[in-house]
């Protein structure tokens, strides 16, 4: 039951959906050369797919009961946030191509501090004064070291990139927000098979639409993904981990709270890259990470 776990479980679900992330993305990165970045993103919702049916049927399997009947609200909300997740994926992936992918990543994390609003607006969740500031604190703090060098990473840029990358973090929260709605709709006596189950509705979803994407437009990019089947796999199988332990967290705890504590996987990736080791850390990203800390024990003490 929900009420039985544990009060710091969301947390705990949180910090592994964002370590398991990043692996993830350190595996897409190789994809990306051997398959441009559309078709790296597309693979953790195709591959993803066949191992979100394993971890239904091994939660149902743990908790002894057998696969919920989603009712039609569920699956509405559940459908949605799957669209304005690729949607995203699209908005992030065209802005990129602007050459501006230091700009985009970075405002891809204000997400959470989006995510404030939209909880307060489609969830009646209210915003503390510790979790807005804890937001907005964090996000700052990764902006400080995201754009180590803003005034470079600016240069020659336009505003259509910036404001795609904006639009694509409203939706990333938007369907951040309706994921938490979705697994909160399925309901019943175990968490684990409410998260499975929104799992596997999303990536059957997402990878209709994408195959019938490719099939129609890409037919190219189709043949090339299932020809790195096996580097494939690996990511699909992180990306339905991750995702699972978000749809956890999200099960127990506000999205604002859930998605400001995940910016901590900016440490992550820089611990993975060993991008702190490797230069020396200047003021401004010193001050970066002492605002996400910072934002991070906000929300945490007091959201």
């Amino acid at each position: 039951m929900i009420s039985a776990a544990p009060a710091w479980a969301w947390a705990a679900f949180t910090l592994t959906a964002a370590g398991g992330q990043t692996l993830r993305n350190a595996l897409q990165r190789d994809l990306t050369d051997k398959l441009g970045a559309a078709c790296a993103t597309f693979v953790r919702f195709l591959f993803g797919c066949p191992f979100a049916f394993l971890i239904l049927a091994g939660a149902c399997a743990i908790a002894d009961v057998p696969p919920p009947t989603p009712r039609a609200h569920a699956v509405l909300v559940i459908a949605a946030a799957a669209a304005l997740q690729i949607a995203a994926t699209a908005l992030m992936l065209v802005s990129m191509k602007e050459r501006s992918f230091v700009i985009v990543t970075a405002l891809l994390k204000t997400e959470a501090a989006q995510i404030v609003v939209f909880g307060m607006l489609f969830l009646g969740e209210t915003a503390t004064p510790s979790l807005a500031l804890g937001a907005l604190g964090a996000t700052l703090g990764v902006l400080a070291l995201s754009l180590p060098d803003p005034a470079a990473a600016l240069r020659g840029a336009t505003w259509r990139p910036i404001l795609y990358g904006l639009a694509s973090a409203a939706l990333f929260g938007g369907s951040t927000v309706l994921y938490r709605e979705g697994v909160l709709a399925l309901g019943g006596p175990s968490i684990m098979v409410a998260a499975a189950t929104e799992l596997v509705l999303g990536l059957v979803l997402q990878t209709a639409l994408i195959l019938l994407y490719l099939g129609v437009f890409d037919r190219g990019g189709l043949f090339a993904i299932v020809a790195q089947w096996r580097e494939s796999l690996s990511a699909g199988l992180l990306g339905a981990f991750a995702t699972l332990f978000w749809f956890l967290a999200f099960a127990l705890e506000t999205a604002p709270r859930v998605r400001t504590l995940a910016l901590i996987e900016v440490l992550f990736a820089q611990m993975v890259t060993r991008r702190m080791f490797a230069q020396r850390t200047g003021a401004r990203e010193w001050l970066g990470l002492a605002m996400l800390i910072a934002g991070v024990a906000a929300v945490l003490n007091g959201g």
